[in-house]
């Protein structure tokens, strides 16, 4: 069948359509998913200044030109001034030694931070896990195990007494969200976490895709923690924007 002079103008626009919205050497795979920089309106800057140390040393959490830098000792949290339920979350971290272990607690009750003592991490929320990949190798060198509880690219899971449906895949006790992809950069180098958690979901995007979360969750409502956990890491351009 022959086409007709119009017809095929249109095909030859479709085809220029869809070029240009794909570049030549970006190939369609690669292009970020949900890449949000927390700007716009309703978007608030969170510096040091809008978060409490719990139970870490006076010199743990500390913060310059928007960055907050935590020495990873001791063991422990510093948490926002303000209670937060259904929010949006971005946040860039990167770890300063290989094997390094922090993460973001989302909706954190105030009775699981009451006389948090030094070493000791909260009672109850969500953590979402910032875990350099060396942490692995070191882990399998000590215990002589597979590490086949937890990963490196953004585990989402329930401390405590806080309870959680994890989105699959799941660890094998079936407690942790696992990554659906690897995402996340090495040690020296900034990641991209993207956070919505909303009526009692938290999803998780890291470098722009999503990978982990769940729903289900108990509490949903609560404080927002950064975490110590024995090495050092940076965080910066932390956003958030409170919804309805």
């Amino acid at each position: 069948m022959k086409l007709t002079r119009f017809a095929m103008l249109i095909v030859s626009l479709m085809f220029l359509a869809v070029s240009a919205a794909v570049p030549a050497d970006q190939p369609e795979a690669e292009l970020p998913k949900a890449f949000i920089d927390g700007t716009g309106p309703g978007w608030k800057q969170l510096s040091i200044e809008d978060f409490v140390n719990v139970n870490c040393a006076q010199d743990t959490w500390t913060g310059k030109d928007g960055t907050i830098h935590c020495t990873g000792k001791p063991i422990g949290v510093c948490r926002t001034k303000k209670v937060y339920t259904n929010f949006e979350l971005v946040a860039q971290w990167r770890h300063n030694k290989s094997a390094g272990n922090s993460g973001i607690f989302v909706w954190v009750p105030e009775e699981a931070l009451k006389d948090l003592q030094p070493g000791r991490l909260p009672s109850a929320g969500i953590e979402v896990q910032i875990l350099d990949h060396g942490y692995l190798e070191q882990y399998e060198k000590r215990t002589g195990k597979k590490a086949d509880s937890f990963t490196t690219n953004g585990d989402v899971f329930p401390v405590g007494k806080a309870k959680m449906k994890p989105f699959p895949p799941t660890s094998p006790n079936g407690s942790r969200s696992f990554p659906r992809k690897k995402r996340s950069k090495g040690v020296g180098q900034w990641n991209h976490y993207y956070i919505r958690a909303i009526n009692g979901e938290v999803r998780l995007w890291v470098n722009g895709e999503e990978v982990s979360g769940g729903n289900q969750i108990e509490p949903r409502t609560g404080y927002l923690c950064l975490e110590s956990e024995g090495a050092p890491i940076d965080f910066k351009a932390i956003r958030i924007r409170e919804l309805p």
